[in-house]
């Protein structure tokens, strides 16, 4: 029944996560859709936790409104799930990771991998300005 119970789990966070992205591209059809990944394993320690953490806190306290507008959308992701495993390749992933993806018309336009989040992960402040920094950065270049 445990068993039963989270494969359930695990099917309706995957249709959650798909249906989060697809809302964003059918909401922001105007200059595109910037996707926050961030890609985990099965095995998550206390600082990849806390990455992820600091990432979507920093994401929904500088950018609400474009939240709500569509225009970003922060998505964590374990690549260790069955169709999954080929963000590995596409963004020559070999360990957790912070992703920016422009997205428009449904196609990713261009990304940034944000290396640094290794670098900041102990300090909160230094991490999310890092990040509001790098995301605001990626906008702009997109214009």
């Amino acid at each position: 029944m445990k068993k039963l119970f989270l494969v359930v789990l695990i099917i309706l966070a995957g249709v959650a996560v798909i249906s989060a992205s697809s809302l964003c591209f059918a909401q922001n059809k105007e200059g595109g859709t910037v996707i926050v990944y961030y890609f985990h394993g099965a095995f998550r320690c206390y600082t990849c936790n806390m990455m992820e953490k600091y990432a979507q806190e920093a994401i929904e306290t500088y950018f609400r409104d474009d939240i709500l507008a569509g225009k970003i959308a922060f998505v964590p992701i374990n690549v260790e799930e069955k169709n999954n495993e080929h963000f590995v390749q596409d963004y020559q992933l070999y360990t957790k990771a912070l992703i920016l993806s422009l997205v428009e018309d449904g196609k990713e336009i261009k990304s940034r991998n944000l290396q640094k989040i290794w670098q900041y992960a102990r300090d909160k402040q230094q991490f999310s300005e890092y990040v509001v920094l790098e995301i605001e950065s990626f906008r702009e270049g997109a214009r």
